[in-house]
C-alpha cells in the first residue's frame, strides 16, 4: 500500500464533515454536490486510462472489481462458452474466483510463465478454444514487478471475438496504461496503490465493440447503472479522483526518480552482500519494484530482526502464509529460494537516505544471520 498523499486528503475531507450528502440523493443542494463531485472525479479516471466517463464504475476496490468482472462475465455468457484462460501468477483474487468458477462448471487454463515472469503469448494463442469467452492477465505483478504486453494478449483476444480483462492495479500510476490501446473489455484498480484512500476502486467496462453485458453481483438500489449496487463512497471517490489525476501529472518524474532509488538499493545490497540474486527480469519491471533472494537466509527471519523497514515475503495480502510464494515458484525459484526472497517496495516520499539506511540495515543484519544460520553451514560442507 501507499501513504495517503496530504494532497488527496485535504481534497477529501469536506466530504467527511461539510460536503456530506448522497451521491444518489437528488431532492437537495448536499445531493447534488455529492454527485457533482463523484462524476467530477469519474471524468477523471476515465481520461487518465483511455476511457469515456461512463465507462467507469465505482467499487470498493480492486478485489471487488476482479470478481465483478469475471463472475459477471461467466453468468453472463455461460451459454457462449464455459472455458476462461488466466496466469498462475494472478493475484489471489483472480485465482480465487476462477476456482468457485471451476467448482461451477468451468473449465480453467492457467497458463505458466516465462523466466522473467511475464507471459507467452504464443502459448496464450495455442490454448485459445471455441469455449473460451474470457482471458484475465494482470498488466503488471504486484509480487516481481514484472509487465506483460497487455497490448499484444488484448489484440489476440480482439481478433478470436473474446472478452479480455486486465487487473490494472499494479499499472495505474506506476506505467503508461491505456484500455483502447490494449484493446482491454474491461480493467480493475484501486485507489490506495497510488497515494489515495483505501476502500475504494474502480472497474472499467467497455460500452462499444461490443457492449458488454454483465450480471450485478450486489443487489439493491440500482446504483451505477444497476451494475454495482451500494451508496457511493464520496470521500473516497473524491481522493481516487485526485489520487489519479497527481499520478498522471507525477508519472514521468516519479518513474525515473523512483527507478534511480531501487537501483540504488539493489546495488548497494549486492555489494555490500554475497548471494543476492534478483527475481524477474530487470528490464520490462515496474519502477518501484524490488523482488531479491538472499541465499542461506529465510526471509520470515531477516524480516523479525528488522521492525521499521515494512517490507513483504510474497503478496501482502497472504504475507503470513507458511507457503513459499506461488509467483515465485511459477518463476523457477526452489522452495528455499522463495522462502529467501523479500519484496521491496519503493514510492513517493522515499528519500536516498532511506534507501541508503535501508542498504545498511539489511546488509549488517543478513551478515549477522548467516554467522548463526544452520544454512550457511551447510553450504560449506
Amino acid at each position: 500500500t501507499t501513504p495517503m498523499d496530504p494532497s488527496v486528503f485535504e481534497a477529501m475531507t469536506p466530504y467527511f464533515l461539510d460536503k456530506f450528502g448522497n451521491a444518489s440523493s437528488k431532492n437537495h443542494s448536499f445531493g447534488h454536490e455529492a454527485e457533482r463531485a463523484v462524476e467530477h472525479s469519474r471524468r477523471i479516471i476515465a481520461e487518465a486510462v483511455g476511457a469515456e466517463p461512463d465507462e467507469i464504475y465505482f467499487t470498493s476496490g480492486a478485489t471487488e472489481s476482479i470478481n465483478l468482472a469475471l463472475f459477471g462475465i461467466a453468468q453472463a455468457y455461460y451459454g457462449k462458452g464455459r472455458h476462461i484462460i488466466s496466469v498462475v501468477t494472478e493475484h489471489s483474487a483472480v485465482i480465487d474466483s476462477l476456482k468457485l468458477l471451476e467448482q461451477k462448471g468451468f473449465e480453467v487454463t492457467l497458463l505458466p510463465v516465462k523466466s522473467d515472469g511475464s507471459i507467452d503469448t504464443g502459448l496464450l494463442e495455442k490454448s485459445i478454444t471455441d469455449e473460451t469467452i474470457l482471458v484475465s492477465v494482470m498488466t503488471a505483478n504486484n509480487e516481481t514487478g514484472s509487465i506483460n504486453d497487455a497490448e499484444a494478449v488484448g489484440a489476440i483476444c480482439k481478433e478470436r471475438d473474446i472478452f479480455f480483462h486486465t487487473d490494472a492495479t499494479q499499472a495505474i500510476g506506476k506505467i503508461t496504461f491505456n484500455v483502447s490501446a490494449n484493446n482491454a473489455s474491461l480493467a480493475s484498480f484501486t485507489g490506495h496503490k497510488i497515494y489515495g484512500p483505501k476502500g475504494v476502486g474502480a472497474l472499467y467496462i467497455r460500452k462499444t465493440s461490443p457492449r458488454i453485458k454483465l450480471i450485478p453481483q450486489t443487489y439493491g438500489g440500482g446504483h451505477e447503472k444497476g451494475i454495482r449496487s451500494g451508496t457511493l463512497n464520496v470521500p473516497g471517490i473524491v481522493g481516487f479522483g485526485k489520487a489519479v489525476r497527481m499520478s498522471a501529472e507525477l508519472l514521468e518524474e516519479e518513474t525515473f526518480r523512483i527507478k534511480n532509488l531501487r537501483d540504488r538499493l539493489f546495488e548497494g545490497m549486492k555489494s555490500n552482500v554475497d548471494g543476492i540474486e534478483l527475481n524477474g527480469g530487470m528490464e520490462n519491471r515496474l519502477p518501484h519494484n524490488l523482488n531479491i533472494s538472499i541465499q542461506n537466509v529465510r526471509a520470515e527471519n531477516l524480516i523479525t530482526e528488522i521492525r521499521d523497514i515494512a517490507v513483504s515475503t510474497g503478496a501482502a495480502c497472504s504475507s503470513s502464509s507458511p507457503k513459499p510464494s506461488r509467483v515465485l515458484k511459477a518463476l523457477g525459484l526452489s522452495d528455499e529460494q522463495a522462502f529467501s526472497s523479500i519484496r521491496f517496495g519503493i514510492g513517493r516520499f522515499n528519500t536516498e537516505e532511506e534507501i541508503d539506511y535501508a542498504v545498511d540495515k539489511f546488509s549488517n543484519t543478513i551478515k549477522n544471520l548467516r554467522v548463526s544460520s544452520p544454512l550457511a553451514e551447510l553450504s560449506k560442507n
